[in-house]
């Protein structure tokens, strides 16, 4: 009984799962990643690639090799299903980027291979959570974010359009042609010395020189127009900047908050079907309260909304 019990804690499957969910090898994976991504930018120097080349293809070897065997660990972790490594889209991401560093490139697909090595340094966003949520938000919020990217271009085209009707002959530089309307529009709503664009229109060309480009040879008429530029250029950065750009960070910090409650749930699901001996010891003590803790917020989230909704009926 105590052979079957010993065999069992020392088990392959149970060592390489408790590898990989050691905060120690997390930090060394961490720690060779970063060290990727400074080899990678060391051969970027002719000099040094050339004097150091032995050691530099020898660390890059070495660091390939802990990635494999990272990964084989991982793979390890999920017997006697192996192939359920890959139902996580981080790993096969890290698979793709470690499997293609085997390939045999050569002669002018060399550029190639350093791309792909370059890309290991992309490997931190697998080996931070942190990081993880940060871009699950990002990708959860690409739908709206599509939407309101065309509102923001249909707001820079009506306005560009209405800036060569009205700036054209004095402005000629910022103003010339629709496309350098679109441009000069977004220079100002990034707040790029805009009021030097806003000024030449209302005191004209002339009486004040705020371009940065010789105007010789320029047909321009100086037209001074103070009410009608301060308006067109105070409302464009008031819609442009101050509401636009807002309601983008709005919609990046609620994807954020949606991300981090899914990583929420699927760490309390794994909590729960854990059934092995050391039970809820198995995880780190503040990653079970931080768990829990978000469950418990969101279930009165839904009581508030429950009893809002009693009230108003």
């Amino acid at each position: 009984m105590i052979g079957e019990l010993s065999a069992k804690n020392y088990s392959p499957v149970r060592i390489a799962n408790s590898i990989v969910q050691s905060k120690l090898f997390s930090r060394a994976i961490i720690l060779v990643i970063v060290c990727a991504g400074v080899l990678v930018g060391i051969q970027t120097f002719p000099e040094m690639e050339t004097r150091w080349a032995p050691l530099l293809n020898a660390l890059d070897t070495i660091i390939l090799g802990i990635f494999t065997i990272e990964i084989l660990l991982k793979m390890t972790a999920k017997a006697p299903k192996p192939w359920l490594f890959f139902n996580n889209g981080w790993n096969v991401f890290d698979f793709i980027i470690v499997a293609v560093c085997f390939l045999p490139f050569g002669g002018g697909y060399v550029a190639v291979l350093r791309l792909f090595r370059l890309l290991r340094v992309l490997r931190l966003i697998t080996a931070i959570p942190r990081l993880q949520v940060i871009v699950s938000g990002l990708m959860r919020s690409l739908p709206s974010m599509v939407y309101v990217s065309i509102l923001i271009f249909i707001l820079f085209y009506v306005y560009a359009v209405v800036g060569v009707i009205l700036f054209r002959e004095n402005d000629p530089i910022h103003f010339g042609d629709l496309w350098t309307s679109l441009l000069s529009l977004f220079r100002v709503v990034t707040l790029e010395d805009w009021t030097d664009v806003m000024y030449i229109q209302i005191y004209g060309s002339e009486g004040y020189a705020g371009y940065n480009q010789s105007t010789a040879g320029m047909d321009i008429t100086s037209k001074a127009q103070p009410l009608i530029g301060a308006a067109y250029f105070v409302s464009f950065v008031m819609l442009g900047t101050m509401i636009m750009l807002n309601l983008l960070i709005g919609i990046v910090v609620n994807g954020m908050d949606e991300a981090q409650k899914e990583v929420a749930d699927r760490q309390l699901h794994e909590l729960l079907k854990r059934n092995d001996d050391q039970g809820i010891a198995t995880l780190e003590r503040d990653e079970c309260i931080m768990v829990l803790r978000n469950q418990l917020q969101e279930v009165m989230d839904k009581l508030d909304h429950l009893g809002d909704h009693s009230t108003k009926t």
